[in-house]
């Protein structure tokens, strides 16, 4: 039987993996916060397994020592929780703005939808709906 966590209950589940995840960089504390069929969804259409995705956070978790992160808003609605962050790449590196979605079912995470745009390019990015013949 599923049951749905409480909203609260779902903000907490998230933000202990981000804290446990950007203030350690414990990807193994991570880990017991995934569900098995864990699903890491990307904007190309491809998705990681629970396996895949970890192993990918433990490879750029090195480059992106002392990376800052502002976390702007954590919102939550039913199953799913929303992050606005804005992030400060190491050793001088652009500032991004990420957008992560995680869907919480049986008090794990079970899928995660990632949106992230460097701020420096975010105005060339709003032409996409300019017609073409201006």
């Amino acid at each position: 039987m599923t049951t749905q966590s409480t909203t609260p209950d779902n903000k907490s589940i998230v933000q202990r993996a981000l804290t446990a995840l950007v203030a350690t960089g414990d990807v193994d504390a991570l880990a017991p916060l995934l569900s098995d069929a864990f699903l890491h969804h990307r904007p190309d259409a491809t998705s990681s397994t629970k396996t895949e995705w970890l192993a990918a956070v433990r490879a750029a978790l090195p480059p992106l020592a002392g990376m800052q992160v502002d976390i702007r808003h954590v919102l939550a609605d039913g199953d799913h929780v929303v992050m606005h962050s804005l992030r400060r790449l190491p050793g001088g590196g652009p500032e991004i703005a990420v957008v992560d979605i995680w869907r919480i079912a049986d008090g794990l995470i079970a899928e995660a939808w990632e949106i992230i745009e460097p701020v420096a390019q975010a105005a060339a990015h709003l032409v996409w709906w300019e017609p073409a013949d201006r």
